[in-house]
């Protein structure tokens, strides 16, 4: 037997073991996948089914790569060494070093971030004379990364938004901008996985190459990934079929930005014969926090079933509190903090604060700041969003690549040179002329006479130009000093003398511990690896858990993280379930799922408030109890607040029938006119009545779902309604036309409603 089998349960132990063909391992919270997924790794190269280079290991974020290749490395040494272990993106992004040249592109590339990104956008709509007010940055740049999600080029944009005025300006953009990133050698985000798609599809011998390659492909986060991370796994899959993912449909709480939960529901579908392992021990959590967690999460249709278990005690019932305002619901926590952290001895690191938006951390950080409480804030600014950071990081970027005009643009007069907007402008211009970038313009001192800043710009250029000399002499650190010595800049924040100019200062420092630490790390040690290195991190990468400090941050923030004791705070309908999400079905199915991830960060305690009245946004408001906190059974509360609970239960009650019958009512309203009109009418936009119908029926509630006939229903027969879940029919009444059923739900109590506007699934 396998030494690497011993430490595993029964479940663990045959997804390890399981090598013939599609694999999906259906692992909970808390359920040791990480573990599985590294033993797996250990396990093919012990029993020498592939070499270490065969496989190919994805995982969300550097951090789990980084520790996922050290438990390997510790279980088979340096075998393990030579591994494809990373995120999707560098892991593209090695594929795309070598092979991008196909593309048209060179390979010393540069990756834009956000903000550059948004920068290059506000020119173009500036260029195009467009208001950016009617044509914001943001909005356009959502709009070109879901196009890339979907593998669209502006091209493809523009053909389905043909007729659509500001839908063509946007494709406009999308042309100018793929035009502009090209000019410069540079790609975004987005680009990392669509070229790399787009490489596997126009050069199948490539694509062959790494199908060939990889003899086994392994995906953490699997009900994370998107349309087109779906589709790279495909395509490298499609040789040899031994694709192992890894996922918890329970847990896709990123359809917002394209995650698409029907790669984990359908596996089976999209790779025939697969089989399905389940993981339901948790290791993590007492039974109460996941009693709590399964009966939220059952409320979802969605899923597959599953029910989290643990060996661990029972533990505390789960703690609520309902304060008068959003200042005495964070005081409430912070007295919390202090009385467990003096009671038991906690640490400050052991308590994690988790807010549905980015709002509510003002009040949080007010408070805890008012106290004393020591408290690390996860997605505010970022590191490498910093100014500072970013200009050092432009000229690092123009040092690799004096094609981007857009690092250019960040620090020809960063600091102050003299070389205003209009010159740089024309500069552009110019450049554009020739159909070179601006620093290959500005080499050729004879295109800068007449130039008022002619000496200034000459003065620049020589600065790059020594820099670029000692790019391949220095390392990466070394080549940062220089460069804050030569430009000027580091002079620059001496002359300053102020804490702004100090704390600049110590920021640029710690950068270059980033190099210091990368040099370590790092074989090869190059400006471009380092530049990719710094390109791909993520907040929660750079998350110190030995800082002393209570962590504040969002839900989404906390996937894959835990902790001893979790504050889950502003459970309040209209924050969460969020606004946008309570009026469509999917959206307050991941808005379920977003509580379940929150409650299962927890290891001891959960504890969960909200406020009575609440401003936020600049709005004040009284507020109703989130459908969360009743979706949890009262006997899972500490007795003396679920008699708050049971309350709250009421009003939650009142509010979603208020909502139904309102739905309902317009559901009702539209069903009249229909039967006004004609059935083969059309409407302006060309679809039958009978077809508009269910469209907006699908908007109030009563989609996706068969309406029986009423006369099947009878008493005692099991039923489930979108809204309310599953219940028991205990009487029914005909009622002219239509049949009055009265019905026991689980969670909502006893229903009276009218069958012919209800949707009921017969169970």
């Amino acid at each position: 037997m396998s030494r690497f089998l011993e430490k595993l349960n029964d479940s663990q132990k045959e997804a390890v073991e399981y090598l013939d063909g599609p694999l999906l391992i259906l692992a909970g919270a808390g359920s040791g996948k990480t573990r599985v997924l590294t033993y797996k790794m250990a396990y093919l190269l012990e029993q020498n089914v592939v070499k270490p280079w065969q496989i190919l290991a994805i995982t969300f974020t550097n951090k789990a790569a980084k520790e996922m290749k050290s438990r390997v490395l510790d279980l088979v040494e340096n075998d393990a060494g030579s591994i494809w272990l990373g995120t999707f993106h560098s892991i593209c992004v090695r594929i795309l070093k070598r092979d991008i040249e196909v593309l048209g592109y060179s390979k010393d590339f540069n990756i834009l971030d956000e903000l550059d990104k948004e920068k290059v956008i506000k020119d173009i709509v500036k260029k195009l004379n467009l208001d950016d007010k009617k044509y914001p940055s943001g909005l356009i740049s959502y709009e070109i990364s879901r196009s890339k999600d979907s593998l669209k080029d502006s091209r493809q944009f523009l053909e389905e938004n043909k007729g659509d005025y500001r839908k063509e300006q946007i494709a406009e953009i999308y042309r100018i901008y793929e035009q502009t990133l090209k000019n410069n050698n540079s790609i975004d985000f987005d680009d990392i996985i669509m070229l790399t798609v787009k490489l596997f599809l126009q050069n199948p011998d490539i694509l062959s190459e790494y199908q060939n390659k990889f003899k086994y492909i392994l995906i953490d986060e699997y009900q994370d990934t998107n349309k087109i991370q779906f589709l790279l796994i495909s395509l490298l899959a499609s040789a040899h079929g031994n694709i192992c993912v890894v996922g918890d449909e329970s847990q896709s709480i990123y359809g917002w930005r394209g995650a698409d939960i029907s790669n984990i529901l359908n596996f089976e579908k999209e790779f025939p014969g697969a089989k399905i392992i389940k993981l339901e021990e948790n290791y993590r959590s007492t039974q109460n926090i996941l009693n709590a967690a399964n009966e939220v999460i059952k409320n979802n249709s969605n899923k597959i079933d599953k029910k989290l278990w643990t060996k661990n005690d029972s533990g505390s019932k789960i703690q609520y509190f309902s304060a008068d305002n959003e200042y005495a619901e964070v005081d409430y926590i912070v007295d919390k903090i202090d009385s467990i952290c003096r009671k038991e001895g906690a640490k400050y690191s052991e308590f994690a604060v988790l807010f549905r938006t980015n709002a509510q951390a003002r009040v949080l950080e007010e408070v805890f700041m008012k106290t004393g409480t020591p408290y690390r804030l996860i997605g505010g600014l970022k590191f490498y969003s910093r100014k500072e950071i970013k200009d050092l990081t432009a000229y690092l970027k123009l040092i690799q690549n004096q094609n981007d005009n857009v690092s250019l643009k960040r620090i020809i007069n960063e600091p102050k040179r003299g070389i205003g907007d209009t010159t740089v402008e024309n500069l552009e211009i110019m450049a554009n002329e020739k159909g070179i970038s601006i620093f290959e313009f500005i080499k050729d001192s004879n295109n800068l006479i007449g130039l008022r800043s002619s000496g200034n710009i000459i003065g620049f250029r020589d600065t790059i130009l020594e820099l670029i000399s000692l790019k391949d002499k220095l390392t990466v650190s070394d080549l940062m000093k220089n460069i804050l010595k030569l430009s000027g800049y580091e002079a620059m924040l001496n002359e300053e003398k102020n804490l702004e100019s100090e704390t600049r200062f110590e920021n640029l420092m710690e950068f270059i511990g980033v190099a210091l630490e990368f040099e370590k790390e790092s074989a090869e040690n190059t400006l471009s690896d380092f530049l990719e290195s710094i390109a791909l991190v993520s907040d929660v990468d750079k998350l110190d858990e030995g800082t002393e400090a209570v962590t504040l941050m969002t839900m989404h923030s906390a996937k894959g993280l835990e902790f001893d004791t979790v504050f889950i705070v502003g459970m309040e309908e209209g924050l969460f379930p969020s606004k946008r999400s309570i009026e469509e079905d999917e959206r307050t199915e991941e808005e379920r799922r977003l509580c379940y991830v929150a409650i299962t960060r927890a290891k001891k305690h959960v504890y969960i408030t909200n406020a009575t009245k609440r401003t936020l946004y600049g709005s004040t408001s009284y507020t109703i109890p989130s459908r969360f906190i009743s979706e949890i059974p009262s006997h899972l509360y500490d007795e003396e607040v679920s008699s708050r609970v049971k309350q709250n239960i009421n009003k939650v009650q009142s509010f979603l029938n208020k909502e139904y019958e309102r739905s309902n009512s317009v559901a009702s309203r539209i069903d009249a006119s229909v039967k006004i009109a004609p059935k083969a009418s059309t409407n302006k936009f060309g679809l039958s009545v009978d077809s508009f119908l269910k469209n907006v029926q699908g908007q109030t509630g009563t989609a996706n779902t068969s309406l029986v006939d009423a006369s099947s229903y009878k008493v005692g027969m099991k039923i489930k309604h979108k809204k309310f879940g599953v219940g028991i029919i205990e009487k029914i009444e005909q009622e002219g036309d239509d049949y009055k059923v009265e019905i026991k739900f689980e969670t909502f109590g006893l229903k009276r409603l009218m069958a012919n506007n209800t949707p009921l699934e017969i169970l």
